[in-house]
């Protein structure tokens, strides 16, 4: 093989060694190239080359390492012109070999692991692990740490639905002492509201507000909340409805503690004639269905495959699994209509609500001849609060469910409602809710998780009115991510969840919405330590 440049430089040939054969002839441009031009070129190889081949013997030796952009541009680059790829991504390459040969190779019974990742590096200096070794023994460690932090998990959400079931020793001693004031002053048992205020009780010129509750603290927050709020507190009438274990203790509370101008009445669920078994199905279902109560007083583990069921799951069935969802106290709003026969219209509030506004606009909203004026949960800005449709409360794996309703239904809320009894007592509204109760019996619970609301959504479906979202402001006993700005706008705020703000349990950065209406110089409550 042999290589001849013209002397003109204008073509290159390449010959075979024998020169008979021509196995390349190249064409240089015409333009004449000085010998000067040609020097200097060379000149520049000969001083470029050996610093690239410098370049490939330092990494060659060395690995690459960090360093700066220009020298690593050079030891990056030499490797790859001679073909070569350098350690770390040889390295890289088989640790990955390496991880996916022990992902599916079984764990050794009676591997003894280290504690943490300190005596694990330990264990590999002092017993010479090798790469496999290490891999296989890191991975149970990593599955091993996932279980426990997965049990830890469900101790943490069964531990949660303990607190938010019982009664904090606060709340207990102030229900007592309350109903012993109320045996021994006459002050306490004074009559509610006084004699002269009765016709008020059924004056549809008046605001009406019915809460039912066996939690006194809880009652008075959403009542002193509500006529600090109101700029026509004369206007507003309180309708507390509570168990006969609590009642006196409720009335010696409002008898002794005045909201006047606003009225206040307190009564028990047994001095209501109607509220009877005949005519209430809820009471005869709760006392006579042993797996109603074992459903939401048994063992909430029993049953349950934790190793298939994610937290968010199983928080969810403990939370639909309260006792509160068996309290008539519960169901009472079902039964509005019957209970004050006289009035036209009212808002229904939960005890776990702080009013922020005046309300009094609400009995001028058109509910275009609905009966149920609510704020939907379907949309808004709080992705994680307000995304409830129907599929999120209903098993649509029920034949009858699946039937009946549609699973992209917009659901809505629960805790405040302006209810139009006039109208309300023209539907069968009431009847349908206990014919769905009744079947979901049938079906051992199955057909929803929920205790009022579902049975509520089919039974009032067609019968509700959306209002504003400003109104009602729901999540914050469930979601700790709350805005306070909105908060602080909405006119109900609703701590909807388990992390009521009276428990130690409630998220301290919401808990002063509902602690600001809370008379912290009352004897009672200072004598029963409920702390600010």
């Amino acid at each position: 093989m042999q290589l001849h440049i013209s002397p003109s430089m204008r073509s290159i040939t390449i010959s075979s060694s024998n020169e008979f054969i021509d196995l390349m002839k190249i064409k240089v441009a015409a333009r004449h190239i000085s010998y000067r031009t040609l020097f200097h070129t060379i000149l520049i190889l000969a001083f470029l080359l050996p610093f690239v081949f410098i370049l490939t013997a330092v990494v060659t030796l060395e690995g690459v390492n960090k360093c700066s952009s220009f020298d690593c541009f050079g030891r990056r680059l030499g490797p790859r012109l001679l073909g070569r790829i350098d350690d770390s991504e040889r390295l890289v390459r088989d640790f990955y070999k390496i991880l996916n040969e022990v992902s599916t190779q079984e764990i050794p019974d009676g591997l003894k692991l280290p504690e943490s990742f300190s005596q694990l590096v330990s264990d590999m200096k002092n017993n010479h692990y090798d790469a496999k070794t290490f891999a296989l023994v890191f991975r149970a460690m990593v599955e091993k740490f996932e279980r426990d932090l997965r049990e830890s998990k469900f101790a943490e959400l069964m531990n949660k639905h303990f607190a938010a079931s019982s009664i904090p020793k606060g709340i207990h001693c102030l229900s007592l002492r309350l109903t012993d004031e109320y045996s021994s002053n006459a002050h306490a048992r004074r009559q509610l509201p006084s004699p002269e205020l009765l016709p008020v009780l059924s004056d549809n010129a008046y605001h009406h507000f019915v809460l039912a509750t066996d939690n006194i603290l809880a009652a008075s927050v959403v009542v002193s909340s509500a006529v600090q709020s109101s700029s026509k507190p004369e206007k507003i009438v309180f309708h507390v409805i509570t168990d006969k274990k609590t009642y006196a203790g409720m009335h010696s509370w409002f008898a002794l503690n005045s909201v006047a101008p606003a009225i206040v009445e307190v009564k028990s669920v047994h001095q209501f004639d109607w509220l009877t078994r005949e005519n209430v199905p809820v009471l005869e279902a709760v006392e006579s269905h042993n797996s109603i109560r074992n459903y939401y007083h048994g063992n909430h583990i029993a049953g349950a495959n934790l190793s298939e069921t994610t937290p968010r799951t199983f928080a969810s069935k403990l939370q639909s699994r309260s006792p509160k969802y068996i309290s008539l106290l519960n169901h009472l709003r079902i039964y509005l209509p019957e209970l004050f026969p006289n009035l036209d219209k009212v808002v229904f509030l939960d005890d776990d609500i702080v009013i922020q506004k005046d309300l009094s606009p609400l009995w001028d909203i058109d509910l275009n001849g609905k009966v149920n004026g609510a704020v939907e949960t379907c949309r808004g800005e709080d992705v994680w609060v307000m995304s409830k449709r129907l599929r999120n409360y209903f098993n649509f794996s029920h034949p009858l469910i699946a039937k009946h309703l549609d699973p992209e239904e917009c659901a809505w809320a629960y805790g405040m409602n302006i209810f139009d009894l006039r109208t309300w007592r023209k539907t069968n509204i009431r009847e349908t809710y206990h014919s769905w109760l009744k079947e979901n019996l049938k079906s051992n619970l199955t057909m929803w998780k929920l205790g009022t609301l579902p049975p509520a959504l089919i039974a009032f479906k067609g019968h509700v009115q959306p209002i504003d979202s400003s109104w009602h402001m729901l999540g914050l006993g469930y979601q700790s991510k709350t805005n306070l700005e909105n908060a602080k706008k909405a006119a109900v705020i609703h701590y909807n969840g388990q992390s009521k703000p009276w428990l130690e349990i409630g998220f301290e950065h919401l808990r002063p919405f509902w602690t600001k209406y809370v008379n912290y110089s009352n004897d009672f409550i200072k004598n029963c330590h409920i702390l600010e």
